[in-house]
């Protein structure tokens, strides 16, 4: 990737309704090679797809919850077990595996700290192998 990609990467990042005339203006250039860029990053797996921005407020899931999850078993197919039905719980935002005391954190968005309990409860506590969770809840997002 050169300068120029990461002009492209970074535009579409904070705006990815912009036309590609609007992102030719930005970056550079005029508007074919612009396009052609766009596609092999497309092609490269650099840009992954498109997404709206949501309000999740107005959507019923403001509430934010971070979990620390450990397990009773790290092994490969323990691990796989529980990724595999992190992907199916729509309330979990956002798993990321780390290196700590502990083995996963979660970003949960649910409607309130009720409906978290809820999930804590009902659905993360239930995931295959978890052990042990540790709950930190976001008072305000600053960035996202």
């Amino acid at each position: 990737m050169d300068q120029i990609d990461k002009k492209i990467v970074h535009a579409l990042s904070a705006n990815a309704r912009l036309s590609m005339a609007e992102l030719a203006d930005k970056v550079g250039l005029s508007k074919s090679p612009t396009q052609a860029r766009v596609k092999k990053l497309e092609r490269d797996g650099i840009i992954l797809g498109y997404g709206a921005r949501i309000n999740f407020e107005k959507t019923g899931r403001g509430h934010i919850a971070f979990v620390q999850v450990t397990l009773n078993d790290t092994r490969a197919a323990a691990l796989d077990a529980f990724n595999d039905a992190v992907r199916q719980t729509p309330e979990i935002a956002q798993c990321h595996m780390i290196a700590a005391s502990f083995d996963y954190l979660l970003k949960v968005r649910t409607k309130d700290i009720s409906a978290y309990r809820r999930v804590l409860g009902e659905v993360i506590s239930a995931l295959p192998h978890v052990a042990q969770t540790s709950t930190f809840v976001a008072m305000e997002t600053v960035k996202e």
